[in-house]
């Protein structure tokens, strides 16, 4: 079932080995939750553990909860507030110098509109980007598939259900553009 799910295809996610995987990601996230104010280094060596990519000079603050932890890449100098939540069951790459408010959600997860499939468990997902430079205001949930462009702002408290092109600000439920970040 994992090389149907890094594939993009659909998957049973109470697969066996998806469900050891993320028994194992939810230990190093506890671990990393429950780290003292006074161990960047320890948070550090956890985050690098858990996720596919952790760039220098980034930082994540705790708490921090993940599906997986392989599929997230966090690039450099990258900022994270409190409570970010990524569902990484397809790729999520947030590229350098990018800033996320606080309880902000990536979400790669989609389930099937047909209540049997849904019953049955199944689920797939598409890949989040967030390009370098980009700022994501408190509350942002990011929906499957979306990229948002390098330097765009998004607003906080939007949905972004598809994706926003460079060098705009866009905010509401849905996402829309609403100027470039100048004018």
């Amino acid at each position: 079932m994992r090389d149907r799910m890094l594939a993009g295809e659909p998957y049973l996610a109470d697969d066996p080995e998806l469900v050891r995987e993320r028994q194992h990601a939810m230990a190093l996230m506890e671990a990393f939750n429950r780290s003292p104010a006074s161990g960047p280094a320890l948070r550090r060596r956890l985050l690098t553990q858990l996720l596919g990519a952790y760039g220098p000079d980034a930082e994540i603050r705790p708490p921090f909860y993940c599906d997986y932890g392989y599929q997230t890449r966090v690039g450099a100098r990258t900022f994270v507030n409190f409570g970010l939540t990524v569902l990484d069951t397809a790729s999520v790459t947030v590229g350098d110098d990018v800033q996320i408010g606080p309880h902000v959600q990536l979400l790669t997860a989609t389930h099937p509109l047909d209540p049997g499939r849904r019953r049955d468990k199944w689920e797939s997902a598409a890949p989040i980007n967030v390009e370098d430079n980009a700022w994501l205001g408190g509350g942002v949930i990011v929906c499957p598939g979306v990229t948002i462009g390098e330097n765009t702002v998004i607003g906080a408290g939007s949905v972004v259900t598809r994706d926003q092109p460079p060098n705009v600000v866009a905010f509401g439920v849905p996402a829309r553009v609403a100027r470039s970040p100048d004018g």
